[in-house]
């Protein structure tokens, strides 16, 4: 038995335009699942699912605001009905504002209220809140589902910076220890997994020099990783596998998986 094997499963990656949650979509595409890549960004989108299909998978594209709750609802109302209720859920929308990065020249106190309120609402309610309660809910009621939420490594020590962004994820680590308890005896697991550094759209600023050499943050980053490096975007895709697959992870539910390089290893 191949325990990784996703055939006849159904996938939504809500956030599966980026670059880690469209190597989840694409890694779940090739162990055999139907995936349906959701997203503000449709050409991202349509080129995520092509690589699906390349490789011998099924996928769709569904244009989707992660924060848009009743947006979420029609799109969950439009795909049950033609392919069935999802079994999958990956939630991997999320990234930092620029506004309410703390910089010398926007310091803490100057954060607006609205800046703050916004980005919470990406990474909290869009990025777990909204996506399972519209399609948590409808994993309840066909009594399977696997949820997979994407963390941080801010999410268990504030990282310097980028406190919305920290106090966000640390809140989607408590969602889904709670909806693990609820859920469990009605046949879905919650986990999440806690990715370290990954260079994708929304830090790569933060790592890199215009002329691709490292930030200071970077080295530090580095230093601070036992690794001493990134990681890359697929070396996701095993911990999503797993906990995505009831073979797999049957008995796993309100577990944390890290994928840091070692990072929340390291003290001094």
């Amino acid at each position: 038995m191949n325990r990784f094997d996703l055939t006849g499963e159904i996938a939504v990656v809500i956030g599966g335009t980026g670059s880690l949650g469209g190597a989840i979509a694409e890694g779940l595409g090739e162990a055999g699942a139907e995936v349906f890549v959701l997203g503000r960004h449709r050409q991202r989108g349509e080129e995520r699912v092509a690589n699906i299909v390349a490789k011998g998978g099924k996928g769709a594209f569904l244009e989707a605001d992660a924060t848009d709750r009743s947006g979420l609802e029609s799109v969950r109302d439009r795909l049950i009905p033609g392919n069935g209720t999802p079994s999958i859920l990956i939630n991997a929308a999320g990234g930092n504002d620029p506004r309410v990065t703390v910089t010398e020249d926007n310091p803490f106190e100057n954060i607006s209220p609205e800046s703050w309120r916004n980005n919470l609402a990406l990474n909290l309610e869009g990025g777990a809140l909204f996506p399972c309660q519209v399609f948590g809910a409808a994993m309840v009621s066909a009594g399977k589902g696997s949820i997979v939420n994407i963390a941080s490594v801010s999410a268990h020590l504030p990282l310097s910076r980028v406190v919305t962004y920290s106090a966000a994820k640390s809140a989607v680590l408590n969602l889904t220890n709670f909806l693990a308890r609820e859920w469990a005896a009605k046949g879905v697991r919650v986990n999440s997994i806690t990715p370290g550094f990954f260079p994708a759209e929304q830090n790569r600023r933060l790592l890199f020099q215009s002329d691709g050499s490292p930030t200071e943050r970077a080295a530090s980053i580095l230093r601070h990783t036992p690794m001493g490096r990134f990681g890359t975007s697929e070396e996701l895709v095993g911990a999503a596998l797993f906990l995505a697959s009831s073979r797999a992870s049957g008995f796993v539910t309100g577990t944390d998986i890290r994928v840091d390089g070692g990072f929340l290893s390291q003290t001094i």
